[in-house]
């Protein structure tokens, strides 16, 4: 499973607040404040965000560890919080705004997953209501044929991060290690 190890470090490894506040900043531009459902909201720093702007907010994501991370900020409980799978979305809610954001899209490697995710969406969306996507573009790939390799340490373990394209899709390989030396390994692709 995804996103196990990686949640106790995500938010210390990528986390941004510029960005955001300008994904809040482009939210606001396209949907009116309403009832909103963030598929893959991963640790919630946009969910919270949204919902401590006036948002209805409901947020899914396929890692309970990640929905664990969120629930632990504050703010959280201004959110329902649920675990799911953003291809299995289910339920009898609907919303005025449907959300994919941070390249989550990005997870779906087969056509079916990407039908039935869309299906769910369009299934949940009211009449007029809006979803918003974003995804890699091809460039992307161009933009590690070459290996990238960081390294470092935080929240006291040593960790290494590489990303690789191999063929049409990218990889990235964590390595997070405790004070014995001992490795965790999750892969993403």
């Amino acid at each position: 499973m995804m996103y196990e190890k990686l949640a106790e470090f995500y938010d210390a490894l990528v986390k941004d607040e510029e960005a955001t506040k300008a994904w809040v900043d482009l939210i606001e531009s396209y949907l009116p404040k309403g009832k909103i459902m963030e598929l893959a909201c991963g640790s919630g720093e946009i969910t919270i965000a949204l919902a401590k702007d006036g948002y209805e907010v409901h947020a899914s994501d396929l890692s309970a560890d990640m929905i664990t991370q969120a629930k632990a900020k504050e703010n959280s409980e201004l959110v329902e919080w649920n675990v799911m799978d953003m291809c299995h979305f289910t339920g009898e809610d609907m919303y005025d705004g449907i959300l994919c954001l941070c390249d989550s899209f990005n997870y779906l490697l087969k056509e079916e997953d990407v039908e039935n995710m869309l299906q769910g969406v369009y299934a949940h969306l009211k009449d007029e209501g809006v979803f918003i996507v974003d995804m890699h573009s091809m460039d992307r790939l161009e933009e590690f044929q070459e290996e990238y390799n960081e390294a470092g340490r935080i929240n006291g373990h040593e960790y290494q991060w590489t990303i690789q394209t191999i063929e049409d899709c990218i990889y990235q390989n964590f390595a997070f290690y405790d004070e014995d030396g001992r490795s965790v390994l999750e892969q993403h692709i």
